[in-house]
């Protein structure tokens, strides 16, 4: 090979890496079109029901196991209703007791005006005795006072048969406060989810507002991110967002922006952001679709890291990784 050909084989190579690395710098200066969308690291989350005693008492019953599923109104647990039943009876009966002396107030009340009519009619007879001079002022005046008394019985009485039935309200008021605590014994599932912590066992003692279950709502799952200023300014609540999990690469969820923090918070220190450097963040909240929960019950796992992404503009396009949403 003459030296002419061999320079003009090196210019060759030399024009072909000078082109290769010039495409190559280009391509790495080339933006990334993720970084056009507001972003942030989080966790999937859920909403959590605390299964609570509203009443203290020793568990007698409880009858499902974490990981179990439950259905809303479902009965998880029972406590112990021996002493309340007993307190149930007494009073019950206390009732029946007062409605015997209303029964009993009544008839005192009609013999009382019963006697207030004879009186009546002893003291009208009486002032026609004494017009005529056959009695004494004395004898009038002694049958005027009968009547003012018996007036006064009738009265004592009524009031008497008021008592008699503040007794029954207060006794019924009693048996339906004690039917309350009865129902409130019986602890059911005011969702329907499944069950994530199970914190008592049956023969327990626990005092009202003691936790038995934790029950865990799969149609309500969540992601909370922390967006910089520049960025939350612009996020609208309904906003359109994308998550991907770590545990499920290439795998697009689609979520929505269902809270923007009013105030903004420095970076928590357990929280990632895109640009440290940025001090001042806002809390946002992307809630999942309830009916992709409903059909992909599997998305529904608490504590799965992953990237969230925000369409803050209407017109932004979907790059093409993260367009694959599952189907609802």
């Amino acid at each position: 090979m003459t030296k002419t050909k061999r320079w003009k084989t090196i210019v060759v190579v030399l024009i072909v890496i000078i082109a290769g690395g010039g495409y190559l710098w280009q391509s790495f200066q080339e933006a990334d079109p993720l970084d056009e969308f507001a972003s942030g690291n989080g966790r999937l989350e859920a909403t959590e029901v605390d299964i609570t005693a509203k009443i203290g008492g020793r568990l007698a019953s409880i009858a499902v196991k974490e990981g179990d599923a439950v259905e809303e109104n479902q009965v998880l647990a029972r406590i112990d209703t021996k002493e309340l039943d007993a307190q149930l009876r007494r009073a019950e009966a206390e009732v029946r007791r007062a409605m015997q002396e209303k029964i009993f107030a009544v008839a005192i009340i009609a013999q009382r005006k019963s006697e207030l009519s004879l009186a009546k009619r002893e003291m009208e007879r009486s002032k026609s005795l004494y017009e005529n001079d056959n009695i004494s002022l004395e004898q009038l005046q002694r049958d005027e006072t009968a009547v003012e008394t018996a007036k006064a019985t009738v009265a004592a009485s009524e009031a008497q048969l008021s008592n008699a039935e503040a007794v029954i309200e207060a006794a019924k008021a009693n048996v339906e406060l004690l039917k309350v605590q009865h129902e409130d014994s019986t602890l059911k599932s005011p969702i329907t989810g499944r069950v994530l912590y199970r914190l008592k066992e049956p023969g327990e003692v626990i005092g009202a507002g003691g936790k038995v279950l934790t029950v865990l709502d799969p149609l309500d799952v969540y992601m909370t991110i922390f967006l910089p200023t520049h960025y939350a300014a612009k996020v609208a609540i309904g906003a359109e967002a994308r998550i991907v999990l770590d545990g499920l690469p290439g795998y697009v969820i689609s979520a929505s922006v269902s809270f923007v923090a009013p105030r903004a918070q420095f970076t928590p220190k357990e929280v990632e952001t895109r640009t440290e450097r940025e001090k001042l963040v806002f809390r946002v909240k992307l809630k999942l679709d309830s009916e992709l929960l409903k059909n992909q019950p599997e998305l529904a796992k608490t504590g799965v890291p992953g990237v969230a992404y925000i369409r803050h503009e209407q017109n932004m396009q979907w790059p093409e990784q993260l367009q694959k949403v599952p189907p609802s």
